[in-house]
């Protein structure tokens, strides 16, 4: 039975991978940041095969226990990174974990013996730190693929611009290490939605799914996409934890990293569906999802299916 280690397996991404490996009759082990806090875990354990699951204690900021980590795993997942939009100390919350996290990471994989595959999620933000805003230079309508430049403004939320940091030293990473002896391929999922598999209420997945039901705008940036309507590119939860299975588990991905995209809809439209109502406009696909498809063999759910299993 093989083993793998799923830093953040227990978040509202983390929890689906998490039971994706569970299914595949893997050995799972999952880093929590507090493991007294059991709150936050416990719903691991009504998974199928949660006999084969382990938790384990891990701030990704300290590298001794992150060699511990990962020191006898065949396949890594980090998913570890927080994903907050409501800040009062940036470089604490989100910066330091984000980036000194991914660095600390990097310098402990370089002396795994054992790795076999290595898959980071990333974020959209690797390519536009403006998200759902468009890139400089682009329009609500302009695609994206993954040949593009990443666009990052100083302006950016912190989140955004942190994860944008760390995808471009994990490039650096595979660019300084040609001999490395496993592969290591990355995701960027959009707004990611669809039902929880925990009670936890600090979610920001979803919560902003909350927030878009019921037109309530707590901040700045909420009552920004409802006074301008944005158009928001959304990929379900569970296709993001296929897709982190199939590119663990698939060879010749190396330094590949892939945009997760279903469709994109106006937040108005967002919000009739959350509502069980139709949207009033047709989709578009603005974040392109062709590579995934090709290379992992993803199949996309749409977007209303996602948002029909999102419940309060």
């Amino acid at each position: 039975m093989k083993r793998v280690g799923i830093i953040g397996g227990s978040g509202f991404i983390g929890s689906y991978i998490t039971r994706k490996f569970l299914e595949e009759a893997y050995e799972v082990k999952v880093s929590v940041t507090d493991i007294n806090k059991s709150e936050k875990y416990k719903h691991l354990f009504n998974l199928k095969n949660s006999d084969n699951l382990h938790i384990q204690a891990l701030k990704v900021e300290q590298f001794e226990a992150l060699e511990n980590f990962i020191k006898d795993c065949d396949l890594v997942i980090h998913s570890g990174t927080p994903f907050q939009l409501d800040v009062k100390d940036p470089q604490t919350e989100l910066l330091d974990p984000t980036i000194k996290g991914t660095q600390n990471f990097l310098r402990a994989i370089s002396a795994a013996k054992d790795i076999e595959k290595l898959v980071f999620i990333a974020s959209v933000a690797a390519w536009n730190t403006n998200f759902p805003m468009p890139a400089g230079g682009k329009s609500f309508t302009d695609t994206y693929d993954e040949n593009e430049v990443g666009y990052t403004n100083s302006q950016s939320h912190p989140y955004a611009r942190a994860k944008f940091i760390a995808n471009q030293m994990v490039n650096d990473f595979i660019k300084e290490n040609p001999q490395l002896l496993f592969e290591i391929s990355s995701l960027s999922p959009v707004m990611v939605m669809g039902r929880s598999l925990s009670k936890r209420e600090d979610s920001t997945s979803t919560g902003m799914q909350f927030l878009i039901k019921n037109n309530i705008a707590p901040n700045d940036f909420t009552q920004a996409l409802f006074d301008n309507d944005v158009p928001f590119a959304v990929v379900d939860v569970e296709d993001v934890a296929e897709a982190s299975f199939l590119a663990a588990t698939k060879k010749g991905l190396h330094g590949k990293n892939y945009l997760l995209s279903s469709e994109t809809f106006k937040v108005s439209d967002i919000h009739e569906m959350l509502n069980k109502r139709e949207p009033k406009e047709k989709a578009q696909v603005i974040y392109k999802n062709d590579l995934a498809k090709t290379d992992l063999g993803v199949q996309f759910r749409p977007v209303k299916q996602t948002l029909n299993t999102y419940s309060t």
